[in-house]
C-alpha cells in the first residue's frame, strides 16, 4: 500500500502540474445532478479543475486531453460525510492500548484510506473523529497536492463525558487510568458546561471544521452503560452554542431514543447512526433542518467482530441490540422527510467497502435508488456547505466526478464499479492502473 500511496504521489504531482489543461471527458451517459434526468452521450470540458461547458455528443477540443468513458455512466462524485480515515478496520478494541501507534504513524495509516476512498469514487470525505493533529495533517497534506485523495474535512478529537463512548480511560484499569487522566491523554472529555465549551474553543484553535460530540453511548467501547444519552441536555446546549459561535457545525454520535431527540433539541446539526430514532425525533430533525447520517455499512464491520474476541463482552451485548434495529431509523427518518446524507463510518468496516452504503440505503433504509444517490453526491455538500463547489456536474463548479459501470439511478451496486475519479480536477491513480 505505501508503494502504491508514493506512485500515486507522483502520479498526482504531475497532473498537478497540467492542472492547466483541458480535458474533454467522453460520457456515454451523464448525470449532472442525481435529481434530475440523466443525459444520452456527452463531454464534459474540464479547464483549470473547474467544469467549463457541457457539449452533447463526443467531443474533443484541441489540445485537449481526452477521457473515454463512452461505455460508462459519468456522475458527480460522492462524499462520505462520517469516516474515520486514520483507524484500520478489524483491530481489537485495546489495540491502541497494546500498540501505540504515533501521530506521525497515524497519518500514514490515514493518507491510504483517503486514496482507498477516493479510488472508490468518494471526492469528498468528513472525517469524523481522530487524532486531531494526524487527521489535520492528512486534511492539509491532501489538500496541498502532495498525496492523492478526495476533499477533506475533519472534527479532530471527539467530545466525550468521562466514561463515554470516546473516553480512552473506559475500560481500563483503575490505576492505569488514573495515570493516563493525570497526563491529560484524554484533552476532550469534558463536564459540565464551561468546561465542554473551553475544549470546542481549542479544537477551533486547532483548525478543526467540526466539533463532533458523543452525544450517547456507543456499541465498540468497553464501557456498560449502554446507548442512551451521556451529556446533559445543559451541556450539549452549550457545546452547540460555543461550536456555532465559533462558525462550525456538530455533529452528534448518537443511538439511543432520548438521546437523539435532546441531541437534536440542543441545535446539533446532523445525526450520526440515529439506530433508534422515533417518530417523535424524526419530526424534530425534520423541524430543524437536521440532517441523518446512518452509516449502515458499520453493521457489516461490527458484525464480523462478533465471536472473534476482539470486542468486550459488552460491546456484542450492544451489537447485538442494534442489529435489530438495522435500516429501521434511516427509513423512519426517510418517510419524514428528513434530510439524509450518505456516511459509512469506515474503519469500522473496511474504506475499500464504502461504495457498498448506497445499496444498503436502498435495501436496509428503504430508499430509492435516485433519493439514495442524491443523498450520496448532494446530502453532504449541503450538509457541508459545498453545495456551490460538488454535488453536481454544473459548469463552473469544481470537476468532483467519476466514471462508473451501469445505471446509478436504477441500479445502486453500480457505484461499486467505479473506473475514474476526478477530484478538483486531479485524477486519481486507480487500482491497476
Amino acid at each position: 500500500m505505501i508503494k502504491q500511496l508514493l506512485v500515486g504521489a507522483a502520479a498526482l504531482a504531475m497532473a498537478t502540474v497540467a492542472s492547466a489543461a483541458t480535458y474533454a471527458i467522453q460520457a456515454g451517459h451523464l448525470i449532472v445532478d442525481a435529481a434530475q434526468p440523466e443525459r444520452g452521450p456527452s463531454t464534459l470540458i474540464v479547464d483549470n479543475g473547474r467544469i467549463t461547458r457541457i457539449d452533447n455528443g463526443f467531443t474533443a477540443p484541441t489540445g485537449a486531453i481526452v477521457v473515454d468513458e463512452r461505455n460508462r455512466t459519468v456522475m458527480p462524485g460522492m462524499t462520505d460525510a462520517h469516516v474515520h480515515l486514520t483507524g484500520t478496520s478489524g483491530q481489537p478494541w485495546y489495540q491502541d492500548f497494546t500498540i501505540k501507534e504515533s501521530v506521525p504513524y497515524k497519518a500514514t495509516v490515514g493518507l491510504t484510506h483517503a486514496l482507498e476512498m477516493a479510488q472508490g469514487g468518494f471526492t469528498t470525505v468528513r472525517d469524523l473523529g481522530g487524532d486531531t493533529s494526524a487527521v489535520i495533517a492528512v486534511r492539509d497534506a491532501v489538500a496541498e497536492g502532495r498525496f492523492p485523495g478526495p476533499r477533506i474535512r475533519v472534527a479532530g478529537a471527539p467530545l466525550s463525558i468521562i466514561g463515554g463512548h470516546a473516553d480512552p480511560t473506559t475500560g481500563l484499569p483503575p490505576e492505569l487510568a488514573a495515570a493516563m487522566d493525570e497526563a491529560n491523554l484524554d484533552p476532550s472529555v469534558c463536564t459540565g458546561a464551561d468546561e465542554c465549551q473551553k475544549v470546542v474553543r481549542k479544537l477551533a484553535a486547532a483548525g478543526v471544521d467540526w466539533i463532533k460530540i458523543m452525544a450517547t453511548g456507543g456499541v465498540l467501547d468497553p464501557g456498560t452503560r449502554g446507548l442512551e444519552q451521556h451529556f446533559t441536555d445543559e451541556e450539549m446546549k452549550a457545546i452547540c452554542d460555543m461550536a456555532h459561535f465559533m462558525g462550525l457545525k456538530v455533529a452528534a454520535h448518537a443511538h439511543g431514543t432520548r438521546g437523539i431527540d435532546a441531541a437534536v433539541r440542543a441545535g446539533v446539526d446532523s445525526i450520526e447512526h440515529g439506530t433508534f430514532i422515533d417518530e417523535q425525533g424524526a419530526r424534530d430533525m425534520k423541524a430543524r433542518g437536521t440532517y441523518y447520517v446512518a452509516t449502515l455499512l458499520a453493521f457489516n464491520g461490527a458484525a464480523s467482530l462478533i465471536g472473534t474476541g476482539k470486542l468486550p463482552p459488552a460491546s456484542e451485548a450492544k451489537a447485538k441490540q442494534a442489529f435489530v434495529a438495522w435500516g429501521k431509523g434511516l427509513n423512519l427518518a426517510y418517510r419524514n422527510g428528513v434530510h439524509i446524507a450518505l456516511g459509512t463510518d469506515s474503519a469500522v468496516a473496511p474504506h475499500t467497502d464504502a461504495n457498498k452504503e448506497l445499496a444498503l440505503m436502498v435495501t436496509k433504509g428503504g430508499m430509492t435508488p435516485r433519493d439514495a444517490l442524491i443523498a450520496a453526491t448532494k446530502g453532504g455538500p449541503d450538509l457541508m456547505n459545498l453545495s456551490a463547489e460538488t454535488g453536481t456536474l454544473d459548469p463552473g463548479k469544481s470537476a468532483d466526478l467519476i466514471a462508473v459501470e451501469g445505471d446509478p439511478l436504477t441500479d445502486p451496486t453500480a457505484v461499486q464499479r467505479v473506473d475514474y475519479v476526478m477530484v478538483e480536477g486531479h485524477p486519481i491513480p486507480m487500482k491497476g492502473q
